[in-house]
């Protein structure tokens, strides 16, 4: 760059247009806009655009059972998503629609540049095709077990659970997530991209730093075979755009969700008089960076590079993932009410509540993050409210009542001063690297000196002598200036708070320069309530109208089994009825023609099953036999390609080459029940 100031292109991933935001979601946009608003408070100049993910057969088929076009569908669910974000702070430039001309113009021209350089491919393959709805199935229109981990109730194209990508017809026991039928397999030709063409890049891009290592050496684990083809097309019909040259065939949706970036930029570009191609050219010298969640970082981190690569666009300078949101240790359920959506949480809570609780919870990496109630409860009202605040009340009536409203011309302590001001350095940097709760300790550990150091000065004992009087006008200018550092380092988080503390300081908006010029002889304005605590009732009163809401709209006995894919929950009666058996392994083979299968001979104690398992990447078929493990014994006999799957047997792992297969004690014998 040519100057010190950064001109940095920042995304979150889209969401979808068939559903309302939730605070899993607000998890990501929360994470990105206060990276955003910290790059914007230091100068810089940050853009954040994103858009609604508005095509694909999921939103068809619901304005079709709305009895509404997919255009009046997804123009309702934007003006819901906008008001969601407004509402969390979340500081977007530009909120768009993959359903957009610029997308069409972007996906047109990705498309047509890497099928000029020969890296589309056209082939005939096997489809799964409804026979009662006469459709062939989108990979997330097909439902079942995992073909590597054997997880119920996975998409067609890869397994939340795992991470696995796969083709449908790899799903064990398939069936169509519309009707329920069980798909049959019919010939179709589709388009490829030839991500094998970019093999060398991808490891180079990988290994560059430009996301966390444990999403990079994930996807380096697809290197060790040949790279695959990945399907960028689908038959009519399709809601989305149709892909130039071709009849009845459109851009898979994730073709094109990922060019819905571009597009966003590119239209607030010819609103704001940017230049599209400063950013975007491959010899840009700015900076672009990806905020998503983990369970896709597979078609950021190969796909999405290799065709900006391909197609003679830069590629991103980072691609940080973030993990899943737990509520209460346990994940989002409706029946418990903490599957909240953003409008309830609204309804009784403020939202820099959870902004500040993300922050203080969110790190650079992938680990899951959960959101505690009563701990969320507990630090909102001890860190912002006891602490934070705390600062400013105690010092503004000192000011305002004695001092007739104006600070001194000097601090109490200097020395300190200057340390706080250091230490915002060390925030600036967490901030920075994406470390935020690191930043949120060390803005706490400040916060404490400061009540520490205004309770040994004991300005309450001081005020009522006329000798030491004049002291407590340099502990309280010292303790107001003290506040208004912890508001310059925490605005990106509170931008609310902030802008009203800078209503009672009496000053223009905040700026992380700022830090090192003190605010003396000045007038301020009285104080008002910065925060409240939160209490029991309004924790009590969300979940209560959130099980009023699951109650209102229960989810249908048939039908997309899309709807709350991560809620539900098991009895104790439940679990009872799974009978968990010993199993020695008497015979283990290749299944031919299966990627990721194994067969199994298993005795049960003097009767023997047949078993399918997809933990072929982990193991060896021959270092299996003889070795005991445990399976599900009365599970339902399921109809595969390659044969009956007469049970399961139980495995660990995140899948791939990290499958553990459950072995009990030595001692155990064939047929035993485990209780």
């Amino acid at each position: 760059m040519t100057n010190s100031i950064r001109k940095i292109l920042v995304t979150s991933a889209l969401p979808y247009a068939n559903g309302q935001i939730h605070l899993g979601h607000l998890l990501e946009y929360i994470q990105t806009d206060i990276w955003v608003r910290f790059q914007r408070h230091r100068g810089n100049q940050c853009f954040f655009v994103c858009a609604d993910d508005a095509h694909g057969t999921p939103i068809m088929l619901k304005a079709e059972e709305e009895g509404i076009s997919p255009q009046d569908l997804i123009d309702r669910v934007q003006i819901e998503h906008t008001r969601d974000f407004d509402n969390f702070l979340v500081s977007f430039d530009n909120y768009y629609s993959t359903h957009s001309p610029e997308n069409r113009h972007f996906s047109e021209l990705i498309y047509n540049r890497l099928n000029a350089k020969g890296h589309i491919n056209r082939r005939t393959i096997t489809q799964l095709y409804d026979p009662e709805k006469h459709m062939f199935l989108p990979d997330r229109f097909v439902k079942s077990t995992c073909p590597t981990c054997q997880s119920d109730d996975q998409y067609g194209d890869n397994c939340e659970v795992c991470g696995s990508t796969y083709s449908p017809t790899d799903l064990i026991d398939p069936k169509s997530a519309i009707s329920g039928a069980t798909p049959e397999e019919r010939e179709s030709e589709q388009l490829f991209f030839k991500l094998g063409d970019f093999r060398e890049f991808l490891e180079e891009w990988l290994d560059q730093g430009h996301t966390q290592k444990e999403i990079a050496n994930k996807q380096k684990e697809l290197f060790k075979e040949e790279l695959f083809e990945w399907d960028i097309s689908r038959n009519a019909p399709y809601w989305g755009f149709e892909i130039p040259g071709e009849k009845n065939k459109y851009f898979y949706v994730w073709m094109d969700a990922p060019i819905g970036y571009l597009a966003s930029f590119q239209n607030l570009c010819e609103r704001e008089g940017l230049d599209f191609n400063e950013f975007m050219n491959k010899d840009s010298e700015c900076e672009l960076y990806h905020f998503i969640g983990k369970d896709i970082a597979r078609f950021h981190t190969l796909f999405w590079p290799a065709q900006l690569h391909g197609a003679d666009f830069r590629t991103p300078n980072g691609v940080w993932a973030h993990g899943f949101l737990t509520v209460n240790g346990q994940k989002m359920s409706k029946s418990r009410g903490t599957f909240i959506m953003a409008q309830t949480y609204m309804n009784h809570l403020n939202p820099e509540y959870l902004r500040y609780y993300f922050a203080a919870k969110l790190d650079n990496s992938i680990e899951d993050l959960d959101l505690s109630l009563e701990d969320f409860q507990a630090r909102v009202n001890s860190d912002l409210v006891g602490k934070l605040v705390n600062i400013a009340s105690r010092c503004a009536g000192f000011i305002t009542k004695v001092f007739d409203g104006k600070l001194g011309n000097q601090l109490a302590d200097e020395t300190m001063y200057e340390q706080f001001v250091t230490t915002g350095e060390t925030i600036a940097h967490s901030y920075e690297n994406r470390r935020f709760s690191k930043a949120m300790r060390d803005i706490i550990a400040l916060a404490d000196q400061a009540n520490q150091y205004i309770d040994a000065s004991k300005p309450w004992v001081l005020v009522k002598d006329d000798k030491t009087r004049p002291q407590v006008l340099d502990i309280c200018t010292q303790g107001l200036n003290l506040f208004r550092l912890l508001m310059i380092y925490l605005k990106p988080v509170l931008p609310v708070t902030a802008e009203n503390a800078e209503n009672f300081l009496n000053i223009d908006p905040l700026c992380w320069e700022d830090i090192s010029t003190p605010l003396l002889d000045h007038s301020i304005n009285r104080f008002k309530p910065l925060l409240t605590r939160i209490e029991e009732k309004q924790l009590q009163a969300m979940i209560e109208e959130t099980k009023e809401t699951a109650d209102a709209n229960p989810k249908p006995e048939s039908g997309p089994l899309i709807e709350d894919p991560i809620s539900g929950e098991i009895n104790i009666d439940d679990f009872f009825k799974v009978d968990l058996r010993v199993a020695k392994i008497l015979e283990a083979g290749h299944v031919e023609g299966a990627d990721k299968l194994l067969q199994f001979t298993l005795d049960i104690g003097g009767e023997t099953r047949n078993i399918f398992s997809g933990i072929k990447s982990a193991y060896d078929p021959e270092t299996l036999v003889g070795r005991l493990t445990v399976m599900v014994a009365n599970l339902a006999p399921r109809k595969m390609k390659f044969g009956i799957s007469e049970g399961m047997i139980l495995c660990a792992g995140s899948g791939d080459k990290e499958i553990y297969l459950l072995e009990p004690d030595s001692g155990a014998k064939p047929g035993m029940r485990i209780t």
